[in-house]
């Protein structure tokens, strides 16, 4: 597949690195000649240099033989990626997309307006992030999760620590013992120093491991106790960072909460979210970094604390100071992808980055069309995809065990009409089944030519 990826900022560097994976023809534009130098020296890819909407260098690149153009040009206005979009679609290019920083370009008529002119997908970073956001609120017993088939399938992450039963069990005692009681779980991978594995029945759970499981939704329960976990109620939130990001996640929350407390630093954009928030979100002007400030706010009455400011540093620190004050469930919104494992052995409940969270989105349209759904979770640099099985498609031809399925690739779950279930090494996938598969970038390629 041929690329053109206008921007190589953190999304479209981030996106470059996730396409080269699959062997993609990829081509970055930009203005700024350091930030293409600094991507070509880590990832296989041929640059140009210039102005993202040029009709001459997007025809230099010869968008017009693309197959997907990806319009996230940083720092400059949302306007430029839709109108370099607009011009690759017009030049030839079969499926486009654009980056917006305004969520109202969504909205539903406006979204026609521009499907009719050719832009094929519209993404907005911090609403991405702000409903990420929202999820990990609602399912909190897990550090990240994602849900497939409406809910009736989900991959969990968990820590694994000395509160809970799993630490030193193996992977088939851990499935055994969830087994006797009628507990339909897989685990799929774990996260062990920075490396992602994808674990075999003689597996043992060390202290600190990142693991990745995969129930039913009526099965969650005993899982999370398994890892010493359980969801806690959010009736309350406190959001420190009046950025686009703190808006529509305390906007988002007060529809589900009964008081949320937004601060910011800022008197001006204090007095812009007291009149774009609703009336159960008290805005609040002062500095969230301050400890004593905190506490003048009655951070302890809160039972979910959520930092998105612009700094990372912050964030971080922020919600470490909520969890010493005894804050069940804490948040961070983070940029530098150094930091969120850090904020993790911190104590931070839940890491949000939302260039991983865009380019996941993105990266779904370089996919085959039989993809449904594709997420890169925190702590692996692994996907989670979600396939449509095509008619006749070599996963179909023998069961799991005997198809010699990608070694760094693992079926977790099957969708097949109204029911759901654990794949195992038993399960004949059919045609037209959904498939929740977990693959290292590596196997990726080899996955998808199974379906």
């Amino acid at each position: 597949m041929k690329i053109i990826i206008a921007g190589a900022g953190a999304v479209g560097s981030y996106l470059a690195k996730m396409l080269s994976n699959e062997a993609n023809e990829i081509t970055v534009v930009d203005s700024d000649e350091e930030r293409l130098s600094k991507l070509s020296q880590s990832v296989d890819v041929m640059t140009l240099t210039g102005d993202t909407s040029s009709v001459d260098l997007l025809r230099r690149a010869r968008v017009g033989t693309a197959d997907l153009f990806i319009g996230v040009a940083p720092f400059i206005s949302q306007d430029v990626n839709i109108v370099s979009a607009l011009i690759a679609k017009k030049l030839g290019c079969k499926t486009v997309c654009a980056r917006i920083d305004d969520g109202q370009y969504k909205s539903y008529e406006n979204k026609y307006i521009f499907t009719e002119l050719g832009l094929d997908l519209m993404v907005y970073p911090e609403q991405i992030a702000s409903s990420e956001i929202i999820q990990r609120l609602r399912f909190n017993a897990s550090s990240e999760s994602m849900d497939f088939a409406n809910g009736k399938l989900r991959i969990s992450v968990y820590r694994v620590t000395d509160l809970g039963q799993a630490q030193d069990m193996t992977v088939q005692e851990f499935s055994k013992d969830l087994g006797q009681r009628g507990i339909q779980q897989r685990v799929v991978a774990i996260s062990r120093d920075d490396k992602t594995m994808i674990p075999r029945f003689d597996t043992r759970f060390k202290y600190n491991d990142m693991v990745f499981v995969i129930t039913k939704k009526e099965h969650l329960a005993e899982v999370d106790w398994m890892f010493g976990n359980s969801t806690v109620k959010v009736d309350s939130a406190m959001v420190l960072g009046g950025s686009p990001i703190g808006e529509l996640v305390a906007n988002a929350l007060s529809e589900e909460v009964s008081s949320v407390k937004l601060i910011e630093s800022d008197v001006e954009r204090c007095l812009q979210l007291s009149e774009r928030t609703r009336d159960n979100v008290t805005v609040v002007n002062g500095d969230g970094r301050n400890t004593d400030f905190l506490v003048e706010e009655n951070i302890t009455d809160y039972d979910a604390f959520v930092a998105v400011t612009e700094n990372d540093e912050a964030n971080v620190l922020a919600c470490v100071v909520a969890k010493k004050f005894g804050v069940k469930r804490a948040i961070a919104e983070v940029e530098n992808t150094e930091y969120i494992k850090l904020a993790e052995e911190m104590g931070v409940d839940a890491v949000i980055n939302k260039k991983i969270l865009t380019a996941s989105r993105i990266f779904k349209n370089a996919m085959s069309s039989r993809v449904k759904f594709v997420k890169y979770m925190n702590g692996t640099s692994a996907e989670v995809i979600e396939f449509q099985v095509a008619p006749g498609s070599p996963i179909t031809k023998a069961p799991l065990k005997e198809i010699n399925f990608p070694e760094n690739a693992i079926v977790g779950g099957v969708i097949r009409g109204n029911d759901t279930f654990i794949a195992v090494g038993d399960t004949r996938i059919q045609d037209y089944d959904r498939v929740a598969v977990f693959a290292l970038p590596e196997a990726v390629k080899a996955v998808n030519a199974f379906f």
